[in-house]
C-alpha cells in the first residue's frame, strides 16, 4: 500500500455480494463498488472475493490471497485505477 489518504473514511465491516464489495462506514453510510473496478479483483473467483478483511483500523481492505490492498477512502471517493489501454502490434 502507498501513503495513507489525507482524510480517512473508516469501515466497521465489509462483505461481497454479487461481485460488489460493500462497506458499512463508521458514519452509518453503506457504500459499494463493483469488483471489476480493480484488475486483481476482476480476475478473482467469487470465493476469493469473499475473503476480504479490514486492516489499518478499518481504513483499508485486504485480500491476502490476491495480494490486493485498497484504501477505504479511495473506494468511497470513487478513486479507481485507470483502465489499461490495449496496445495493438
Amino acid at each position: 500500500m502507498s501513503a495513507s489518504p489525507l482524510t480517512s473514511a473508516t469501515a466497521l465491516r465489509c462483505w461481497v455480494e454479487r461481485r460488489r464489495v460493500w462497506l458499512e462506514l463508521a458514519d452509518q453510510r453503506q457504500v459499494s463498488f463493483p469488483a471489476e473496478k480493480f484488475p486483481r479483483l476482476a480476475a478473482a473467483t467469487d470465493s476469493q472475493l469473499r475473503e476480504v478483511m479490514l486492516r489499518v483500523g478499518g481504513r483499508a481492505l485486504r485480500w491476502e490471497a490476491l495480494d490486493e490492498d485498497i484504501w477505504v477512502e479511495d473506494a468511497v471517493a470513487g478513486r479507481f485505477p485507470s483502465p489499461r489501454k490495449k496496445i495493438e502490434v
